[in-house]
Order: structure tokens, then C-alpha cells, then sequence
């Protein structure tokens, strides 16, 4: 009884935070005026261009060390993607709370592109935050059944998000002003 309880606030919890948290970083991001953090903030998307290449990585790696039954190193590195992930959530919060967003300056078959990847990206962050946080779950309850038919979506979404983050990050970085 006090498990099924447990597991029923876990899953209220996963719920809470799968709205709470695009909600919180909208808000974020519509702040009216932008926080005065200094200069420093505008080597944030360097980092979090390194951050989002960082996760990619370790989603590859947990990925080849599941198929070679590789467990304790599969465990590790999606746990390191995990912690990135949220490293990647403050500093792009940060970043986009204190400075104005940089235009797309590309033209030609390259805007649409962008676009594209750009749309896709942010519309799938938002959708695979409640994957993660399930597949997270079920994996460190030893709910292994229910965490294999979760990643057969999550992990490439999470790994389409990664990539398409640097992808992103590569294409407009040519047009930060700091």
C-alpha cells in the first residue's frame, strides 16, 4: 500500500514538472525586461552549445554500453546526461532572462532550415522532459519492463534534441553580438 502511494506522488511529481517546467522557462523568457547579470552572460551559449554536445555524447555512449549489456556504464552515462540536461536548463534560463534573443541572419534554403530544426527542437524539449523524468524513474524503482518500452521513444527524442540544439547553436552562432 505505502508503495503504490510512493509511486502515485512520483508520477503526480513527474506530472507537476513536466508543465511547470516549460511553463517557468516561457515566463522566463517573456520577462519584459531583461536581468542585468553583466557581460559574462554572453559566453553562455558557447557553453551550452558545449553542454547540449556533452549530452549527445553521453546518450550515444549509454545507448552502445545497453546493446553490449554494459549496465553499471549505461547507468553512468545517462545519468551524466541527465545532470547536463540540467545544467543546460539554468544557463539557457539564465542566458535568455538576460539577454535579447539573436535574429537568424541566413538566407536562402538555409532559413527554412533553421527554422525547421529550430521549431522541432524546442516543440520536442518540451515533450521529452516527462519521458525523461518516466524513463528516470522506472529505471532507479528496478521498473525495467516499463523503463525499456519508454526509451524506445525517449531516447530519440532526447538524442534528436541534443543534436538539434548544437546543430542550432552552430548555425546562429555566426550572429551573436558578443
Amino acid at each position: 500500500m505505502a508503495a503504490a502511494l510512493d509511486q502515485k506522488k512520483s508520477l503526480v511529481w513527474i506530472r507537476v514538472l513536466s508543465v511547470a517546467i516549460p511553463v517557468a522557462v516561457a515566463v522566463l523568457l517573456g520577462l519584459p525586461t531583461k536581468l542585468d547579470l553583466g557581460d559574462w552572460v554572453y559566453t553562455l551559449p558557447h557553453i551550452i552549445g558545449a553542454v547540449n554536445t556533452l549530452t549527445a555524447i553521453c546518450l550515444l555512449v549509454a545507448f552502445i554500453a545497453v546493446k553490449k549489456k554494459l549496465i553499471d556504464a549505461h547507468k553512468r552515462f545517462n545519468s551524466l546526461a541527465f545532470i547536463l540536461g540540467a545544467i543546460f536548463l539554468v544557463l539557457y534560463v539564465l542566458y535568455h532572462a538576460s539577454a535579447e534573443s539573436t535574429p537568424f541572419g541566413g538566407e536562402g534554403i538555409v532559413r527554412p532550415i533553421y527554422y525547421f530544426l529550430l521549431i522541432s527542437h524546442i516543440v520536442l524539449s518540451i515533450g521529452v522532459v516527462p519521458l525523461v523524468l518516466l524513463a528516470f524513474y522506472y529505471a532507479l524503482n528496478g521498473m525495467i519492463d516499463k523503463h525499456k518500452k519508454i526509451v524506445k521513444y525517449t531516447f530519440p527524442i532526447w538524442f534528436y534534441v541534443s543534436v538539434t540544439g548544437v546543430t542550432v547553436y552552430l548555425m546562429i552562432s555566426p550572429y551573436y553580438a558578443h
